[in-house]
């Protein structure tokens, strides 16, 4: 049984807790206890292995993420080769061991309820 006690609150991404925007991408996040919800933007053009990539310094992305788009189109490439293309009113989970990118004219906007807080975090080279 868990002991965590959890105070009742509401933040609004209009004015996150913290800001993240690799080239290409803004991510704003709300601290909320122990989790923390992204709202992730990623502008046409963008691609992990252009935009996320050289800040995190992994081949693929190592983050499972769970979320749900809000607009634009994303086209997901699992390290496997299972390919998915997310859009709007999809709920979604990507394990580790992805690529992505965004498709069309739009941005790709989303909500992240697990890693967001992780999500762009620069690591130091091997």
């Amino acid at each position: 049984m868990s002991t965590t006690t959890h105070t009742l609150q509401v933040k609004s991404h209009n004015t996150p807790d913290e800001r993240r925007a690799p080239a290409l991408t803004l991510l704003e996040l709300n601290h909320l206890d122990e989790f923390s919800v992204g709202r992730m933007t990623m502008q046409p053009g963008w691609t992990w292995a252009d935009n996320i990539k050289p800040t995190v310094n992994t081949e693929s992305c190592q983050l499972l993420h769970v979320g749900y788009c809000l607009s634009g189109t994303l086209e997901t490439v699992l390290d496997a080769g299972t390919t998915a293309t997310i859009t709007v009113g999809d709920s979604y989970l990507i394990p580790p061991g992805h690529n992505a990118r965004v498709v069309g004219d739009e941005p790709y906007v989303a909500i992240e309820m697990h890693s967001a807080a992780s999500y762009g975090v620069p690591t130091e080279k091997s």
